[in-house]
């Protein structure tokens, strides 16, 4: 393979013109070649040169190169790699093939650039004969007097010479970590760095003037390809090409499509017979394999080769997951509770007596008639393994697992700050985006355009008040988009149960309320998947309208409509079911009606909580199920199946000709990497399920838990198999993201205080218990709970059209309220026992939820931020700076003194 710098010619167009030599390249570059890592695209030209970083950019065809490729165009591989030469995502490259003059005036922009890029410092070397037609590259190394300028500009901590001990606790604390260490040894990865490490280097922020503080016998390797490559990033986007007379950074060349796209080189191959030894390969196997799945991730080799920001993304998942098996083992000890309570639950009992013969009104008006109490046995069992005392202990219990949760994270995020030297770090603004600098551009051009006096251009408030108008209007109907649907459903369900009731079919008729319950809350999950994808989408969109300055800004902004809109969406349903259903559709005699038509649904005997627990769980795990197995692993294998199945069709020569792709070739036909916003926004939403709804569901945990075992796996494959090798990124936190799990956990409290006291049966049953009950026990709960009507007083056209379904005349008919009966002086007028269980109701919520946060309140109180030995360590690094600084500047006085005496004592001879 020829590579080039930018001033030399192209050593093939000579001989092209003959397909014998043509043919005879071909089959050389199949041969083995002596310099290994040159051949693996790692180096430049001379195997010396580390390539740090690469550019692509799309090549301009010359007839000679022309002739030379169109003998490769029956290879099946090269058909492949032509279809695919665009990079997947659209905002990376151009869509369709530019025009001569277009051609022109990007590789002029290119240059510039390039030549730059060379007056900055970097050294480039162009590759434009690969084997992917239509892409070149460009390959970026920074020496060493490069590196170092920009790593005193960024600020970067590296280790001193200096190491110290480490102290880790003593006495009693230290003989327990001792002891969980040896258990939780087979637990770790294999790595060299797991093992005891007392001493550590002390770090500084480099410092060309101070280089004899740093160990720099190794210069190749003292900084990391990963750090190698920030540095270089960051010299790209600071500098810039001022053609046609405005300024364009590199994000405003790549969005622009001078270049295709800009990335970092993975280390090396992950698999296969001559895969060297390399952090990418160490990951694949100690942490991106599912049969380590019981293992701890190797966080420490995942921040070296991701960096920062990545390495805290997988640390909380980590984090987040070792929390949830405690909340997963509580949450199915109050399942097996309810399982093992459930034929002791008087009120169940009598729900489930026929002997009572309990007539109940009408499900709906005309085609349903009355049935028996005992009918809904099976409903009331069930609702009891999620509706009973256990769940409100559940609830307290998951509040300040929240807390605890909250508070662990914070401590391991300063522990992590520690060892990653990342204490006194403060995140800077960031360069200008594309699109910001583009708008900036636009404005400028139209003040000279109207002969203002040119001056430095920003975008105000006014100029984005179109995009913020825009931003409120979309916002407002994507979220009425969702109550719309939501209301839909709700139609679905009366309608359906309806029809359903009319069935001719008993089993039909008999399993209405489980068949509309399931079906609807498919439907549900059914639209909360698509909308999800569509409001991510229209997030994305009314972000770009609003052309944040910076990369900081513009994620900040995205993350906020996103999180927005896919929390309405996927917990509407569900608020729905637990606060509004069955206490808007009235009594019998006086329903609500929609449309004139169609009457408002009511719960269940055995109430809302049954059909919440139904919605949430099937909403949960549908979405873990079908995004995590079939979006993230079920496409990506079906793409893995069909390059099998096309490579059994393949040649010796074809397969040979793929295994010589170079490094940076095979890195461009990865996918580019997108940000941590998804993967956030997933386990957030997860989170939610987990804490808000909590009381309805106890085995939510238990199932997250099992999905981000799974989930951490599958993330770890797909950043270092399925991704380019993302730009890495220095952060102390997790930024935004933290400030919504707050919010989100003190949300949870408030809506589970809620669920107890309006959803479940859990106050109404105490109301009754010690204000009602004549012995003081549950019987005669459910008939407390019954109101009477007389049939002789429904509305006309709404009595049953079956009214002996039963086999007997019905006088009177039950329904579940609390109303005066039917010989009362004031009919159907709420009882006195409603107020008292609202009375009730109101006083647990203000109870439950000051109770709870005063706990959560005590637990953020009680447990330090910053664990005590890490902010011993901290404050002992500060001091042994300040020791070392006075021993250097000791003795650079002491060799100045010896100077000056020296001088002096010559002088004397000289005298």
């Amino acid at each position: 393979m020829d590579t080039h710098t930018s001033s030399s010619d192209d050593p093939i167009s000579s001989v092209s013109s003959s397909a014998h030599l043509q043919d005879s390249a071909l089959l050389k570059s199949l041969t083995p070649e002596e310099n290994t890592s040159c051949r693996r695209g790692l180096f430049f030209q001379d195997g010396q040169r580390k390539v740090d970083y690469i550019l692509t950019y799309h090549l301009k065809k010359s007839s000679s190169s022309r002739r030379h490729t169109c003998r490769l165009k029956d290879n099946a591989l090269t058909r492949t790699l032509s279809r695919s030469a665009a990079p997947p995502n659209s905002h990376r490259g151009d869509a369709h093939s530019p025009s001569p003059q277009q051609d022109d005036q990007k590789q002029q922009r290119r240059e510039e650039f390039q030549r730059s890029l060379e007056e900055m410092g970097l050294e480039l070397e162009h590759d434009e004969e690969t084997k992917t037609p239509g892409v070149g590259f460009v390959k970026i190394h920074a020496p060493w007097s490069v590196l170092c300028r920009e790593a005193e500009f960024m600020k970067l901590k590296m280790p001193t010479r200096k190491m110290y001990e480490v102290k880790h606790s003593s006495g009693v604390m230290e003989k327990i970590n001792a002891f969980i260490s040896k258990i939780t040894d087979p637990l770790h990865p294999n790595l060299e760095e797991n093992k005891a490490q007392n001493l550590k280097h002390l770090s500084y922020p480099f410092s060309r003037e101070k280089q004899h503080l740093f160990d720099l016998s190794d210069k190749d390797s003292f900084f990391d390809s990963k750090t190698r490559s920030s540095l270089v990033c960051e010299v790209l986007k600071r500098t810039k090409c001022t053609k046609a007379k405005f300024s364009m950074g590199i994000t405003s060349l790549l969005g622009s499509g001078v270049y295709l796209a800009a990335y970092p080189l993975h280390d090396g191959d992950v698999e296969g017979e001559n895969a060297e030894p390399n952090d990418r390969k160490l990951l694949y196997e100690e942490w991106a394999s599912y049969s380590v799945f019981y293992k701890y991730q190797p966080i420490s080799v995942v921040r070296k080769y991701f960096g920062e920001k990545i390495g805290l993304y997988f640390a909380w998942l980590g984090v987040y997951t070792q929390m949830l098996i405690p909340a997963s083992l509580v949450g199915v000890i109050v399942f097996l509770y309810g399982c093992m309570t459930v034929d002791d639950d008087i009120p169940s009992m009598e729900i489930c007596d026929e002997r009572r013969n309990v007539t109940m009104c009408p499900l709906c008006d005309r085609v349903c008639s009355y049935w028996s109490l005992s009918t809904a046995c099976g409903t009331a069992r069930a609702s009891h393994l999620f509706d009973n005392p256990a769940t409100v202990l559940f609830s307290i219990f998951m509040s300040l697992w929240a807390a605890f949760f909250m508070e662990h994270w914070k401590r391991r995020q300063m522990r992590l700050n520690y060892e990653w030297d990342l204490t006194g770090f403060e995140e800077e603004e960031g360069h200008p985006r594309a699109e910001y600098e583009s708008r900036v551009m636009q404005k400028s051009l139209k003040r000279e355009q109207n002969s203002e006096k040119p001056q430095k251009e920003k975008l105000t408030c006014r100029d984005r008040m179109p995009a913020y108008m825009t931003n409120l209007i979309m916002m407002l109907l994507m979220i009425g988009v969702t109550f719309a649907i939501v209301f839909g459903v709700i139609l679905y369900r009366i309608s359906t149960k309806a029809a359903l009731a009319m069935s001719s079919n008993p089993m039909t008729r008999s399993n209405v309320r489980l068949t509309v319950k399931t079906t609807a809350a498919i439907i549900n999950l059914v639209v909360i998947l698509i909308l999800d994808e569509v409001y991510g989408a229209v997030a994305r969109w009314l972000t770009v309208l609003e052309v944040p300055k910076t990369d900081k800004s513009f994620e900040e902004r995205l993350i906020f409509k996103t999180f927005i809109l896919k929390f309405v969406n996927a917990f509407t349903p569900i608020i729905y079911i637990a606060f509004f259903r069955g206490r808007l559709g009235g009594r019998p005699g006086s329903y609500l009606y929609v449309f004139e038509s169609y009457r408002m649904e009511e719960c269940a005997q055995g109430g809302c909580l049954m059909e919440l627990c139904i919605q949430l769980s099937i909403t949960m795990l549908g979405k873990q199920l079908i995004q995590n197995n079939l979006f993230e692993i079920g496409i990506p294998k079906m793409k893995k199946l069909i390059r099998f199945i096309k490579s059994k069709r393949r040649t010796f020569q074809e397969e040979e000709y793929e295994k010589k792709l170079q490094r940076y070739e095979t890195d461009y036909f990865l996918e580019p990497f997108v940000g941590l916003t998804p993967e956030y926004m997933e386990m957030i939403i997860q989170f939610g399920f987990v804490t808000l709804f909590v009381a309805s569901f106890p085995l939510a945990p238990l199932f997250a838990l099992l999905n981000n075992i799974i989930e951490i796996r599958l993330d770890a494959k797909k950043f270092v198999a399925e991704l380019r090798r993302p730009d890495a990124a220095r952060g102390k936190d997790i930024g935004i993201w933290y400030n919504i799990l707050r919010g989100v956990a003190k949300v949870a409290v408030i809506v589970n205080a809620f669920v107890i006291a309006f959803t479940s049966d859990f106050i109404p049953r105490l109301v009754y218990q010690y204000m009602y009950s004549p012995d003081g026990s549950m019987h005669g709960f459910v008939n407390h709970t019954l109101s009477y009507f007389n049939v002789s007083h429904f509305q006309n056209g709404t009595a049953p059209l079956e009214p002996f379904h039963l086999g007997f005349h019905v006088d009177i008919c039950r329904f579940k309220d609390h109303r005066e009966p039917p010989w009362s002086p004031t009919p159907y007028e709420i009882s006195k026992e409603f107020w008292a269980v609202l009375a009730a109701r109101l006083a647990f919520v203000i109870v439950f939820q000051n109770v709870v946060m005063l706990m959560s309140d005590v637990v953020d109180w009680i447990i330090p931020d910053i664990p005590k030995d890490i902010s011993v360590q901290i404050q002992k690094e500060k001091v042994l700076m300040m020791e070392l600084f006075m021993r250097e500047e000791q003795k650079m006085r002491t060799e100045e003194n010896t100077a000056a005496s020296l001088t002096r004592s010559h002088s004397c001879s000289n005298y």
